[in-house]
């Protein structure tokens, strides 16, 4: 890039015009369902699906955070009963808006290429013959999950390379698109027929893989803000890092996209792309509301950790697979933001048998200040948390409220 032509972004602005972007900046309202549900999520392009259930999981959390009257079966029914959604990969598992479906064939195709490429065990295995088998029975017989697909075959703890032949089957073809999820019991996935799921105005539209980089790369940007290639590439996992880059090169000859440098927290300077339309509204962006919302660890604000430190001066690491003894802060530790500053992290916990969310600590962040007026914001977003994840009570721990 060519700084001397570089709209330089103070890091104030360049936080609001992210948190714009992710929903974060206006006033969290609305009805959380129908038109105005289907609005957050295609804003914000996908919505990380985990099953981690600490206080809600995470789908939930992250579209709590932006319409507080939202409910759970909300997002039930655009996926499972009005097909506005689908579910599958962008850098994890995610719903996603059904308009973008077509889009998802470049993916699967890739897959399908990269998968048979490691085919080798599975063939000695007879694993290809079971790919056609089960898709048969699930013609024939209707949705399966992996548990009923698969019942009379040995199961494996490991990776799903290890798996039994009948679920490595239903991964296979739901990832490379022969499947779709058409709904969850429990947390478990239902598969059935692609055609059967998908509706016909989006299984039936087409795009070449160039119209798909196009689209992925434009639409990555435009939800970014701000980006380098590399976090265009990574936001959707569709397309590679060559084909940003390309696409980023082309779009600023054409005068499409701006270059920009992006103040990080720590006053360095990022060089980025941006959408000339964004730049211009950085005067104009509003403040972000005082309360405070719990972020999910899976927010997609936060998806990208560097990124976040880069911006808001936080680091965050998931400290699940951490020993406890070596654990820093908690199991499952939530990142907390008032205005355009993370302010901290909480850990806390339903505990639904005693119809109690209990407060184990909450870290402030260096230089913040707990005053009187920002504890009340806390606890008042600990009253929303509570009442989401179905609890009446709030306990909290001796000692909770920790010196940075």
């Amino acid at each position: 890039m060519n700084s001397s032509a570089c709209t330089r972004v103070p890091n104030a602005q360049a936080r609001r015009l992210f948190l714009q972007k992710h929903g974060l900046c206006a006033a969290p309202k609305g009805p959380g369902k129908g038109e105005d549900l289907s609005s957050v999520i295609d804003g914000l392009g996908f919505v990380q699906v985990d099953s981690i259930n600490t206080v809600a999981r995470a789908h939930h959390m992250i579209l709590a955070a932006r319409r507080p009257a939202y409910k759970e079966k909300f997002l039930k029914h655009q996926l499972e009963r009005d097909r506005l959604l689908f579910e599958h990969w962008t850098h994890d598992a995610s719903v996603v808006p059904m308009a973008f479906f077509p889009h998802w064939r470049l993916r699967f195709k890739r897959d399908r290429d990269w998968l048979i490429g490691r085919w080798r065990n599975w063939r000695r295995n007879g694993f290809e013959e079971k790919f056609e088998a089960v898709r048969k029975k699930i013609e024939q017989h209707g949705p399966v999950t992996s548990a009923t697909v698969g019942e009379e075959e040995q199961r494996s703890s490991g990776g799903w390379w290890d798996w039994h032949p009948s679920k490595t089957a239903l991964e296979f073809l739901w990832r490379t698109g022969e499947l779709a999820v058409c709904g969850r019991n429990g947390f478990q996935k239902v598969y059935d027929l692609t055609e059967r799921v998908i509706p016909a105005s989006h299984l039936d539209v087409r795009f070449d893989a160039e119209e798909t980089i196009d689209w992925a790369a434009r639409s990555a940007l435009e939800r970014l803000g701000f980006a380098t290639s590399g976090e265009i590439a990574a936001f959707w996992d569709l397309i590679t890092p060559q084909e940003a880059k390309s696409w980023c090169q082309a779009a600023l000859a054409r005068a499409e996209i701006a270059e920009a440098e992006i103040e990080c927290d720590d006053g360095s300077l990022r060089k980025v792309f941006a959408f000339p339309a964004s730049l211009e509204t950085l005067d104009t962006l509003p403040d972000p509301p005082a309360r405070v919302r719990i972020l999910s660890p899976f927010d997609p604000a936060l998806r990208d950790r560097k990124r976040t430190e880069r911006l808001f001066g936080f680091s965050y690491r998931i400290e699940i697979f951490v020993p406890e003894a070596k654990r820093q802060y908690g199991y499952y530790v939530f990142p907390v933001l008032e205005k355009d500053r993370l302010i901290g992290r909480i850990d806390m916990k339903a505990l639904r048998a005693e119809d109690r969310l209990q407060v184990r600590a909450f870290w402030p962040e260096k230089g913040v200040r707990m005053s009187k007026g920002r504890l009340a914001r806390l606890e008042a977003e600990l009253g929303r948390m509570a009442r989401f994840a179905g609890c009446s009570d709030i306990g909290y721990d001796a000692g909770w409220l920790r010196d940075k």
